[in-house]
């Protein structure tokens, strides 16, 4: 494997960092990216313009967004397989990409995304949710 490749960005993870709930895992994701294949992209930056990726900013807050470097952009666990896979734990995310357990996942995700702002108020007690402002 070249260095070139080695240095490439297999994904990108777009975040919001107003939620303590996101930022922790972002961060978490940061420390396991030793090989630098997995970007990140706080939806919060100044400058960050979501319409680039054919979307707004309240659907990136509604569900959890990714984009790969051909531009292809996804949305909910595809984006968590994305990433782990990105920093070499993708084997802890594959089951949750069997057929057979896949749409209870994917549920699962779309039931936290839904309720994230009052779960993000509700477990982090010594951070402020600033999540959807």
């Amino acid at each position: 494997m070249s260095k070139y490749y080695y240095n490439e960005l297999e994904f990108t993870l777009f975040y919001d960092g107003l939620c303590p709930i996101c930022s922790r895992e972002a961060a978490w994701l940061i420390k396991k990216n030793k090989r630098g294949r997995l970007g990140f992209q706080d939806i919060n930056d100044a400058g960050f313009d979501p319409s680039l990726y054919g979307t707004t900013l309240a659907g990136m807050m509604a569900e959890i967004h990714g984009v790969y470097p051909d531009g292809r952009l996804v949305k909910g666990m595809d984006v968590f397989r994305a990433a782990y896979t990105a920093v070499g734990l993708g084997w802890l995310l594959e089951p949750t990409d069997w057929p057979v357990v896949k749409p209870m996942f994917n549920l699962l995700y779309w039931l936290f995304s839904k309720y994230r702002i009052r779960l993000a108020r509700l477990v982090v007690d010594d951070e402020p949710c600033n999540c959807g402002k």
